[in-house]
């Protein structure tokens, strides 16, 4: 198959095409800095040339989105809310100005969609969505505001020959440098991988693996549009994640954190205390509905199996 990745140059982009292309597919790239072969120019907003790389394809999986992990200014938020938005609505215009559509459209979203709680886990049928909750930081709403809109615009996109289905995924868990799982276990490393603010927020997360394995089986089942979360079935409270990551590491010590500390953290990182603090506990209804079976669905196996291949990476 024919897989245009607009966006792709990420962490996740990067775990899926390697998984596509050593599949045997044909991966083309869409990237604002395109920088080695099968990467294709398009600025994220206005249709071109790229669009011809769409005409003619099976599936487009659209990853485009400025990073979260960033300080939440008004500019930052701006430009995290543009980029998905505007970048959603052009893939939209090139499938629906295409002679041959690409038959499914897979597009990112985000699990940060869903209410910060401890009480429940998320899912698609009742699962609560975000921006009200009287325990969370009012400005938390601007990240769900974002992940709505982004779906919107994929809904009302009219491409009707293409099956559309928005990606609620949860943390990506890859080796690779850069990525959450490396900035986590980074921490760790340094005996700073203690709970935060007491630790109780709960953590979605999925294998990069079984992330690959979701998208192909999603690809395969024509029945399935709409929402569909992509984290592991047992999210798990932060305490408890960090303890597991540190054991598969061998260290023994997790110095904790409190509120203040976190925030002065981010505040030095550039980052939001957002993605440490809120409690994201999403669960994988309706691909577990649809028969998909979670290859690393507890985390402490799965943390295991990462440490085990970034040690085997660094080895070489």
């Amino acid at each position: 198959m024919k897989i245009v990745i607009p966006g792709g140059t990420g962490q996740v982009g990067t775990v899926l095409k390697r998984a596509l292309s050593a599949a045997g597919h044909h991966v083309v790239v869409l990237s604002r800095h395109p920088r080695q072969q099968g990467e294709v120019h398009w600025d994220g907003a206005t249709l071109g040339s790229w669009a011809g790389e769409i005409d003619g394809s099976d599936v487009v999986v659209n990853l485009a989105g400025r990073s979260v992990n960033c300080r939440y200014t008004p500019a930052n938020l701006r430009e995290m809310r543009d980029s998905r938005v505007h970048s959603t609505r052009v893939v939209g215009e090139a499938i629906a100005a295409a002679v041959w559509p690409p038959r499914v459209w897979l597009q990112m979203s985000t699990a940060t969609v869903y209410a910060h709680r401890y009480d429940a886990p998320n899912d698609e049928a009742t699962g609560e969505i975000g921006g009200t909750e009287p325990d969370a930081p009012g400005y938390w709403s601007y990240s769900v505001d974002i992940a709505k809109a982004w779906e919107r615009e994929q809904e009302t996109a009219g491409t009707p020959h293409t099956r559309k289905v928005a990606l609620r995924a949860a943390m990506v868990m890859s080796p690779d440098r850069g990525g959450v799982f490396d900035v986590l276990l980074r921490l760790a490393r340094l005996g700073l991988g203690g709970p935060v603010a007491g630790g109780a927020q709960y953590v979605s997360w999925i294998h990069d693996q079984d992330f690959v394995r979701a998208v192909g089986f999603l690809l395969a089942r024509d029945d399935i549009t709409g929402p569909v979360n992509l984290a592991a079935p047992a999210p798990l409270p932060h305490r408890d994640f960090m303890r597991a990551l540190r054991t598969a590491w061998g260290m023994p010590v997790g110095l904790p954190a409190t509120r203040w500390m976190a925030e002065a953290g981010a505040f030095v990182l550039r980052s939001d205390t957002e993605l440490l603090l809120k409690s994201r506990r999403v669960v994988p209804g309706r691909l577990l509905d649809a028969g998909f079976t979670f290859r690393r669905p507890d985390w402490p196996a799965a943390a295991d199996d990462l440490v085990r291949r970034l040690r085997s990476r660094e080895m070489r």
